[in-house]
C-alpha cells in the first residue's frame, strides 16, 4: 500500500509501513496501524516493576475533535503506579463498565510530543506543531459544561492516561483539542514531558480558591516539598510572593526545596506523631499527640522566622498529615488537598476547623485556563520542571516502582519514548516537515 504526499509540488511516494520502531519517524500526517507500547494488564496487576509489558498494540482511531501526538517523551506520576496495582480504583474494568472492549490500559499522564494528525474539525493546532499535554479530558460539548459550568466538574471529566486509556506510554497518544499546549522552546523534551500534570494541580490548589490564593507575604506549609507537586508548589507559592516553608524526609531532599526558594524546610522524620488521631477518651494518647504537633508547630515557627501559622496548607500526603495540617492552618486560612499517598481514610479535630473558621477544601487537576498560565510560567522560565531523573522506555517498570518506593530523586522523573537521546530539544532533523 502507498500513500501520495506533496513536498516541493512534486509528488512523493511513501511505503505506508503498518509499524515503525521506537525513534523511527513515519512522514508528517502517515498513521501507522501499530504502535509499541508499554501495557499494563489485569493479570499483571501488583508490582509496578512487574506491571508493565511492551507490545505491539493498534493505533487508536481519531474523532473530529481528536489530536494524534507522536510521544517523544513521557513523565512519570503516581497515576500509573495506581494503575499498575489495580488499586484504588481498577481502570480497565471501569472502562469495560462504560462499554469499552480493551482488556488493556496504556497509561501516562504527561507527555511532550509533536502533533501528527487531527481530526476534521480541529482548528487551533496543526501536523508538525511541538506541543505539551494537559491531563484534563471532558466532553466540553456536555450539558453540564455547556451550561457554564465548571469543566472539571463535568460527569463527562476524565483524567487522561489514567480513567482514559491511550496515555503517554506509547508511540502515539490520543488527546482532544483542547489538551494541546505550545511546548517551551527552552525545554528538551523530557524536562517539557515531566511537569504539566503536578504544575497544574499544584497552581489549581494555590491559585483556584478564592479568596484562599497565595498573597505577597503570606506563609504556606507544603507536603512532600521535594517531589513533583512539591517542587512545583514551591515555585508557584515563591512566584505570587508567598512565604514557602517545605516538610521533607532527608537532607538531600532539604537542599533541593531551598534551591528552590523555600524559606525553611522542616523534616517531618523529626517527629512521630503522624497518623489518626487517638480516641478522645484515651487521654494519654492525646497527650502524646498535641505535645508532637506543638514541637512540629515551633520548628516551623523557626523556619519561618516568626509566629504566623500558614494560610494555606498544601496537603497530597492524607492520612498520615491531615490531622496536623488542620491544626497548623491559620484562621480564616485554608488546607488545601489533592491526594492522599499515606492512605485516603483521614481523621481531624473539628475544634480546630469551625472554631477558627478554617477551610478543608479538596482539589483535583487544574482548568484549562490554569494549565496556560502555569505553562506560561514555564514558558517564562519562572517555574523550572525540575527534571531529575530520566530513563529508557523499556526500563518504565522500574521507574515507576522507584516512585512506589519514595527512593526517586528530587524533583519529577521521565522516560524517552520517540525522542532517541536525552537534550534534544527540537524535531529530529530527518524529519520533514511540510
Amino acid at each position: 500500500m502507498t500513500t501520495i504526499e506533496l513536498y516541493d509540488s512534486k509528488p512523493k511516494v511513501y511505503r505506508h509501513r503498518e509499524m515503525y520502531e521506537l525513534g523511527e519517524f513515519p512522514p508528517l500526517g502517515v498513521v501507522p496501524k501499530y504502535m509499541k507500547a508499554a501495557t499494563i494488564r489485569p493479570e499483571s496487576y501488583g508490582k509496578p516493576a512487574d506491571a508493565f509489558a511492551i507490545e505491539d498494540v493498534p493505533v487508536p482511531s481519531m474523532g473530529p475533535h481528536q489530536v494524534l501526538v507522536l510521544v517523544m517523551a513521557a513523565g512519570i506520576n503516581h497515576n500509573s503506579v495506581w494503575a499498575s496495582q489495580g488499586k484504588p480504583l481498577d481502570v480497565i474494568k471501569l472502562r469495560q463498565k462504560m462499554g469499552q472492549t480493551e482488556d488493556f490500559h496504556i497509561g501516562g499522564s504527561d507527555a511532550s510530543g509533536i502533533v501528527w494528525a487531527v481530526g476534521e474539525a480541529v482548528r487551533h493546532v496543526k501536523p508538525g506543531a511541538p506541543v505539551v499535554i494537559s491531563t484534563a479530558a471532558f466532553n466540553p460539548r456536555a450539558i453540564d459544561a455547556l451550561m457554564g459550568g465548571v469543566s472539571i466538574y463535568s460527569q463527562s471529566s476524565l483524567a487522561w492516561g489514567y480513567e482514559v486509556n491511550y496515555g503517554a506510554f506509547g508511540q502515539f497518544t490520543l488527546v482532544e483539542e483542547y489538551q494541546c499546549f505550545s511546548k517551551p522552546e527552552n525545554l528538551t523534551w523530557e524536562a517539557a514531558a515531566c511537569y504539566m500534570l503536578c504544575a497544574g494541580t499544584a497552581y489549581r490548589q494555590l491559585m483556584g480558591w478564592h479568596p484562599n490564593v497565595v498573597t505577597p507575604g503570606a506563609p504556606v506549609l507544603i507536603w512532600g516539598g521535594a517531589g513533583g507537586l512539591g517542587s512545583m508548589a514551591i515555585q508557584i507559592t515563591k512566584a505570587f510572593g508567598g512565604i514557602p516553608i517545605a516538610v521533607v524526609s532527608n537532607e538531600e531532599r532539604k537542599e533541593h526545596c531551598l534551591r528552590l526558594g523555600a524559606k525553611g524546610v522542616i523534616n517531618r522524620n523529626d517527629f512521630d506523631h503522624w497518623g489518626d488521631l487517638p480516641v478522645q477518651r484515651e487521654h494519654m494518647k492525646m497527650k502524646r499527640w498535641t505535645d508532637g504537633v506543638r514541637a512540629f508547630y515551633d520548628e516551623y515557627k523557626s523556619q519561618l522566622g516568626d509566629s504566623r501559622k500558614p494560610k494555606i496548607v498544601f496537603e497530597h500526603s492524607g492520612a498520615g498529615t491531615l490531622p496536623t495540617s488542620v491544626f497548623m492552618c491559620d484562621t480564616g486560612g485554608m488546607v488545601t488537598i489533592c491526594g492522599a499517598t499515606t492512605g485516603y481514610i483521614g481523621t481531624l479535630d473539628l475544634r480546630y476547623l469551625w472554631m477558627r473558621s478554617k477551610r478543608l477544601q479538596g482539589s483535583h487537576g487544574a482548568e484549562l485556563k490554569e494549565y496556560a498560565a502555569v505553562n506560561q510560567l514555564v514558558a517564562d522560565g519562572r517555574i523550572d520542571p525540575c527534571l531529575s531523573y530520566t530513563e529508557s522506555f523499556e526500563n518504565i517498570g522500574a521507574i515507576h516502582q522507584m516512585m512506589h518506593d519514595n527512593q526517586h530523586p528530587p524533583g519529577n522523573l521521565a522516560v524517552l519514548v520517540n525522542a532517541p537521546e536525552k537534550g534534544l530539544r527540537s524535531l529530529p532533523a530527518d524529519l520533514s516537515i511540510y
